[in-house]
């Protein structure tokens, strides 16, 4: 590999690229959110960063540094979850749509479920100074499900 300019596109003979300053982040939950209210979106804490490449990412909050697409990634371990609950949604919500995967417990199941995990997985159109957040949404129940610190939020700037 060539030697890295900043802001610049790294590349090796064989045509693999590197684009050190792409916005990238990884971030995770670093302390369980418990019994999670119903009733009301509720933003997921992603208290630690695996990485952040251009420091895009704070408060729970991606804000895109630059207009692209977006390849945002969550998925979140929930613990306890109450069978009476109706729906669960959660969302990758950004400044400009939702990202939206759900699931329906009192169909599904019959009695309150040990654990379960939602993923979402989009490619988003986002302008600079967009911002990208994950919320979850209980529709009745008892407030009694948590949130698993073995859950994360990613993404990165794809083109």
């Amino acid at each position: 590999m060539a030697a890295l300019i900043p802001g610049k596109a790294v590349g090796d003979s064989t045509g693999h690229v590197q684009f050190p300053l792409q916005p990238s982040f990884r971030a995770t939950v670093n302390a369980s959110q418990d019994n999670i209210a119903t009733d009301s979106t509720v933003t997921i804490v992603f208290g630690a960063e695996a990485y952040d490449t251009n420091a895009d990412f704070a408060s729970n909050t991606f804000t895109a540094p630059v207009d692209g697409k977006y390849i945002l990634t969550a998925n979140v371990y929930y613990q306890n979850l109450d069978s009476a609950c109706a729906h669960i949604t959660q969302k990758i919500a950004t400044s400009n749509e939702d990202y939206v995967t759900s699931v329906d417990p009192n169909t599904m199941y019959t009695a309150d479920v040990a654990f379960i995990t939602l993923n979402n997985s989009h490619v988003c159109d986002m302008d600079a100074g967009d911002t990208a957040s994950v919320t979850i949404y209980l529709d009745g129940g008892a407030a009694q499900m948590d949130i698993n610190s073995s859950s994360n939020f990613s993404g990165a700037l794809v083109c």
